[in-house]
C-alpha cells in the first residue's frame, strides 16, 4: 500500500488531497501535473515516487533557497537528496555528481540553466534518470505571470537525455496556462490534477489606505500581536529597508530581505525567521518561494502585488497549519505607476531589436556564437527580454539552439604531467600527450587551447572535455571553466530586416500590454463587487457554490474602494532642461525619447550601467509618474 510507504519514508499516516492520484500516475510511468495551492504538498508528489522508482529524479527549481530548504528536509528524513549550485565546494560538487551517477542519491535538484552547462551535460548522460520534475512549471507559459524563456527548452532537454516521464508542479495556473503546459510537454489534460485554491482559514482583507498613513496602519496591525510570524511585502528594495527600520524603531522584531543583499545575509535572515528568533520580514518578492513555515499568521501587502497570481502565491504562505491567518492589502493606487514602469523597462526599443537582427543577417557563416552579457550591453536589451527575443527568433525559424560551451578551460596540476601521461597507453596515450602539448602553464594555472588540440589531433571537442573531466575526477588536476558561450545555427539570413523587426516589436508590445492589463485586472479584483475568496478561486477555474465565504472583507463590510494616487504636480511645472541636461550630455548620440523616459522613471537599461547613469542627478526623479505620460511630455517638448 502506498500509505505504508508514506509512513515509512515521511512519517505521515495519510495523503493530502490530490497527492495520491498524482503519485499513482507517476508510479504507473505516466507524465503528470500537480496544480495545488501554495503549501498543499506538491513536493511529496515527486519525493515519494523518487524513492520507489529506479534511478535519480532530476528536479528543476527556480530558487537557491528553495533547493536548500527541500534538501535539508529530505536529509532530515534520511532520504538521499542533493543539489548542484554555485555555493558548493569543488569536493561537494564532484561527490554529488558521482553519487547521482552511482545511484546513491534519489533526488538531484538543479536550476534550469544547469542543462546548458557543458560539464554537467557530460555527467548527466551517465545518470539513470527516473523522471524530470519541474517546479514552478507555469514559467514555461507566456500566458503565465512569470515567464522564463529558459523553461521553453525543457521539453527539448527531456527528449535529448531520453527522460521517460515528467512531473509538473505549480500553485498558479489558469486554464490558459494549463493548456500551454499540456501542449508543450505532451501531457494529457486527464493527468493534470487540480485540487482547488479555496482555503477557509485565510481571512482576505482589502484595506484602502492613504500612502501617508500606511506605516502607522502597518504598525497598528502588527502591534496587536507583535510576536506572530509576519511577512510584509513591498515593491522596492529601498522600501523594504525603510519599513523594516521603522518597525524596529517602534520595538517590532523586524528585518528587511531583498535580492540586493548577498546570499549569506539573505540566508541568515531567512534562518532567523524560520527558527522564530525573528518575527517579521519586510521583503520584496525575492522572499517566500519554497518557505515551509507552517505558522505564518499574517501576510501584509504594504504595496500592491504585481498580479493576482503573485497575490495568490504570497498569501498562500500563511496559515499552512490550518489555523486562521490574516492576509491584508494596504491598498492605494500610488505605486501602480512603479509596477507598470518595471514592465516598460523590459520592453526593448525597436532599434535594439533591429541591431540584433542585423548582427544575425550579416554574420559570417551560419554558426552564431554569443556571450549573453556582452550581447545585452551591445544591443542595449536587458538579459531576460534578450533571452525572450532569442526564443521568439527560434520560433520564427531564423535561428536554432545548438549548444552551450565554455570558452575557457584551465586547471592546476595536483599530479605531475608526466605521471598523468604514463597512466595511459596506445592511442589513448597519444591523445593525452596531444592535450598536454596544447596546455600552457603560467605560474599556477594552466590554460587549455581546445581549438589547437582539435586542429592538431583531429578529435572531437566532447572527447577533450571528457578527458579533462576524467583527470579532475581522479584528482590529478583541479579544473575550472569560464565564459559561457551560446551557439546557434542560423537557419536563414534571407529575411527582411524591417519586417521581422516590426513583428518582434509587436510581440513585445503585446506582452507589455498583457502585463499592464494584469495589474489593472488585479486592482479590479481588489475592488470586487462580490466575495473575494470566491472570485480568487474562480480566477483559477474553481467554482465555489456558496455566494459568501464569511472570511473576506467584502463579506464583512462590502466593496473596497481604492483611493486614487496622491496628487502629483503637473509635469509642465518641472524644469525640463534642469532634469535632463546631464543625461543628454552623457549619452550623446544614443539619446532617444524612450531612453530619456527610462532615465527619468528610474528604469535600468544595460547602456546605463556602462555610462554610470544611476549616479547622475535626477535619475528616477519621475518614478511615480506613468511612463507613457512622461514620454508624451518629452515628445511634446522636443
Amino acid at each position: 500500500m502506498l500509505e505504508n510507504q508514506l509512513q515509512k519514508y515521511f512519517g505521515f499516516n495519510s495523503f493530502l488531497k490530490g497527492q495520491k492520484d498524482v503519485i499513482q500516475k507517476i508510479l504507473d510511468h505516466q507524465s503528470a501535473a500537480a496544480i495545488f495551492p501554495t503549501g498543499a504538498g506538491k513536493s511529496l508528489c515527486y519525493q515519494l515516487p523518487a524513492m520507489l522508482l529506479e534511478g535519480v529524479a532530476i528536479v528543476v527549481s527556480p530558487l537557491l533557497s528553495l533547493m536548500k530548504d527541500q534538501i535539508d528536509f529530505l536529509n532530515s528524513r534520511n532520504i538521499p537528496a542533493s543539489r548542484l549550485d554555485s555555493t558548493l565546494s569543488r569536493d561537494e560538487y564532484h561527490r554529488t555528481l558521482e553519487n547521482a551517477k552511482n545511484g546513491e542519491i534519489k533526488i538531484l535538484m538543479i536550476s534550469v540553466e544547469r542543462f546548458k552547462n557543458e560539464r554537467f551535460r557530460f555527467h548527466l548522460e551517465k545518470m539513470n534518470i527516473s523522471m524530470l520534475v519541474i517546479d514552478e512549471a507555469h514559467c514555461i507559459s507566456e500566458w503565465g505571470h512569470n515567464f522564463r524563456p529558459e523553461y521553453l527548452k525543457l521539453p527539448l532537454y527531456q527528449k535529448e537525455f531520453n527522460i521517460s516521464q515528467t512531473l509538473l508542479l505549480t500553485a498558479t495556473a489558469t486554464s490558459h496556462v494549463i493548456d500551454d503546459m499540456s501542449e508543450k510537454f505532451g501531457i494529457s489534460r486527464n493527468n493534470f490534477v487540480v485540487t482547488g485554491f479555496y482555503r477557509e482559514n485565510l481571512y482576505l482583507q482589502i484595506t484602502p489606505t492613504n500612502e501617508s498613513k500606511k506605516r502607522e496602519s502597518l504598525l497598528q496591525r502588527i502591534g496587536k500581536s507583535p510576536d506572530a510570524p509576519t511577512i510584509v511585502y513591498v515593491t522596492l528594495q529601498k522600501t523594504a529597508r525603510d519599513v523594516a527600520e521603522f518597525l524596529c524603531d517602534n520595538k517590532i522584531n523586524a528585518h528587511y530581505y531583498h535580492a540586493g543583499m548577498n546570499s549569506v545575509e539573505r540566508e541568515a535572515v531567512q534562518n532567523q525567521f524560520m527558527t522564530g528568533s525573528l518575527s517579521c520580514i519586510v521583503a520584496t518578492i525575492a522572499f517566500g518561494m519554497g518557505i515551509d513555515k507552517a505558522d505564518i499568521r499574517r501576510i501584509v501587502h504594504f504595496d500592491l502585488p504585481k498580479s493576482i497570481e503573485h497575490y495568490s502565491q504570497e498569501i498562500g504562505r500563511s496559515g499552512r497549519d490550518g489555523e486562521p491567518a490574516l492576509c491584508e492589502v494596504l491598498a492605494n493606487r500610488d505605486n501602480i505607476n512603479i509596477l507598470e514602469n518595471f514592465i516598460y523597462g523590459d520592453t526593448p526599443e525597436k532599434k535594439s531589436i533591429y541591431r540584433l537582427l542585423e548582427k544575425i543577417k550579416t554574420n559570417d557563416g551560419f554558426i552564431w556564437e554569443i556571450k549573453l552579457t556582452g550581447l545585452s550591453n551591445e544591443v542595449n536589451i536587458r538579459i531576460l527580454p534578450l533571452k525572450t527575443l532569442i526564443v521568439y527568433l527560434s520560433m520564427e525559424g531564423i535561428i536554432r539552439p545548438r549548444m552551450t560551451y565554455f570558452e575557457e578551460y584551465s586547471f592546476k596540476f595536483n599530479t605531475d604531467q608526466k605521471e598523468i601521461v604514463s597512466r595511459f597507453s596506445g592511442e589513448r596515450k597519444q591523445f593525452v600527450e596531444a592535450v598536454m602539448a596544447n596546455c600552457h602553464t603560467r605560474k599556477i594555472w594552466t590554460s587549455v587551447d581546445i581549438q589547437e588540440i582539435l586542429s592538431s589531433y583531429g578529435t572531437e571537442r566532447q572527447r577533450i572535455v571528457a578527458a579533462l573531466e576524467y583527470f579532475d575526477e581522479k584528482g590529478w588536476i583541479e579544473l575550472q571553466t569560464r565564459q559561457s558561450v551560446d551557439v546557434y545555427d542560423i537557419m536563414t539570413q534571407a529575411f527582411e530586416l524591417d519586417s521581422v523587426t516590426g513583428k518582434m516589436d509587436s510581440l513585445f508590445i503585446r506582452k507589455e500590454k498583457q502585463e499592464i492589463q494584469r495589474i489593472h485586472q488585479m486592482v479590479k479584483f481588489f475592488e470586487s463587487e462580490s466575495c473575494i475568496s470566491r472570485q480568487l478561486a474562480g480566477y483559477f477555474g474553481e467554482h465555489i457554490e456558496k455566494e459568501f465565504c464569511g472570511h473576506c472583507s467584502y463579506c464583512k463590510s462590502g466593496k473596497a474602494v481604492i483611493e486614487s494616487a496622491a496628487g502629483l504636480k503637473k509635469l509642465s511645472n518641472f524644469n525640463y532642461d534642469g532634469l535632463t541636461r546631464e543625461f543628454i550630455r552623457t549619452v550623446g548620440d544614443q539619446l532617444t525619447e524612450t531612453t530619456l523616459t527610462k532615465f527619468l522613471c528610474g528604469i535600468y537599461t544595460p547602456a546605463f550601467s556602462k555610462l554610470k547613469i544611476k549616479t547622475l542627478p535626477h535619475f528616477g526623479e519621475l518614478e511615480r509618474y506613468p511612463f507613457m505620460e512622461v514620454k508624451n511630455w518629452i515628445e511634446g517638448i522636443k
